[in-house]
């Protein structure tokens, strides 16, 4: 199943048929301990132990694909966070009014939480709210719809109360948008506009700066990824049986320090490296995968629930061992010890009291260099020989 296995076990058969042909091992794979020579050059034991397929590729650590937060281009209009990214990263959002000066925005790296001023325009401040979809249409006494359910349960999470969290925007949501507008010292009109507010699924990371304080509310304000650092992964196809939602992996960062990780989403393959869209790998847009602009490669994207685990490290090359079957209590020995039969199958040269014999074994998973076997008189502890 593993291409790297596969070469790697024919590789040590091949040379230990060649050498079984040469004579170098005495016998014919399946003679007894006279025929064979007295000692191998080198031995090792058969050990009993869990075996685990697994393959290691090329990853990048970072906060994942960063969104556009837009100024809206009118006054009645909706702005919308562009180059959207993974499901849940990315937030959505509206700026407020297409007029106006921008007079503060927030520092790289920055994190905006619920309530928490993303940026402001004309000193009015234009806070983050939490939710699935942006502002789109004002909200005022009598408005009904998934909408008003979203800003009522902002305005009850930011602490405001005295109303019911449903569809129906009433006279108490009117009275609580009063309350909330005048702890951000804004016209208490009882009513939201579009652009009051922008909305993210949840807290943002400021990536990156693209205006400044005294320019026109227009084109790219900033942009902004998800808090906690994640890890992408353009994987090769022919890999593609190693992972799904679940997979978990080993995550080996630049100073050789290891984290845990679990596969989160996997994407669909492509043949266009670089596709931003599609690694989740973060701002830089290295590539992660993939040997050729046409070689198909499947993104993949990988959570760490222990982010104090990745030290300081906010974006680098990382390598993922991605760990697929396990076989426990195997015994096992290096492929190299691994003899060719004639007729087929193989043999282990065991050493004896008397000298060394072949024994026929059963080979069993391949990984790590080394392959699982079973057989008569193949036991924990055995004494097997192995080329220099």
């Amino acid at each position: 199943m593993r291409t790297s296995l596969i070469v790697l076990a024919a590789t040590a058969v091949v040379a230990a048929a060649g050498i079984t042909a040469t004579g170098a091992l005495g016998g014919d794979g399946e003679g007894a301990a006279g025929a064979a020579p007295s000692a191998p050059p080198a031995t090792a034991e058969v050990d009993r132990t869990t075996l685990t397929d697994s393959e290691t590729v090329d990853g990048n650590l970072g906060y994942g694909d960063a969104a556009t937060v837009q100024a809206p281009a009118s006054s009645s209009g909706t702005g919308s966070d562009t180059d959207s990214g993974q499901a849940g990263q990315n937030g959505q959002g509206s700026a407020s009014g297409g007029d106006g000066i921008v007079t503060w925005l927030p520092e790289e790296g920055e994190v905006i939480k619920r309530g928490d001023t993303v940026y402001r325009v004309d000193e009015q401040r234009v806070p983050l709210l939490y939710g699935s979809f942006p502002l789109y249409r004002t909200l005022q006494p009598g408005t009904e719809g998934a909408d008003v359910r979203m800003l009522e349960k902002n305005l009850r999470a930011l602490g405001h109360s005295g109303f019911t969290v449903d569809d129906t925007y009433d006279a108490a949501t009117a009275a609580a948008v009063r309350d909330w507008q005048d702890d951000l010292n804004r016209e208490e009109t009882g009513a939201v506009e579009t652009g009051d507010a922008l909305v993210a699924p949840a807290a943002r990371r400021v990536a990156d700066v693209k205006t400044s304080p005294g320019a026109a509310l227009s084109g790219g304000l900033l942009s902004w990824t998800g808090t906690e650092r994640i890890v992408g992964v353009d994987l090769d196809v022919q890999f593609e049986d190693l992972v799904e939602k679940g997979t978990e992996a080993r995550v080996t960062l630049p100073d050789d320090t290891t984290v845990r990780a679990e596969v989160t989403d996997v994407g669909t393959p492509s043949t266009s490296r670089g596709d931003e869209s599609a690694s989740g790998s973060g701002d830089s847009g290295s590539d992660s995968g993939g040997s050729g602009d046409d070689d198909p490669t499947l993104p993949l994207e990988l959570t760490v629930k222990d982010q104090k685990g990745l030290g300081r490290y906010q974006a680098a090359a990382v390598d993922v061992t991605l760990k697929a079957e396990s076989r426990k209590d195997v015994l096992v020995v290096p492929v190299n010890a691994l003899v060719a039969r004639k007729g087929g199958g193989y043999a282990v040269e065991v050493v004896t009291a008397d000298g060394t014999e072949f024994r026929p074994v059963k080979t069993g998973m391949f990984a790590d260099s080394r392959v699982e076997i079973s057989g008569k008189g193949i036991k924990e502890g055995t004494v097997v020989g192995v080329p220099k």
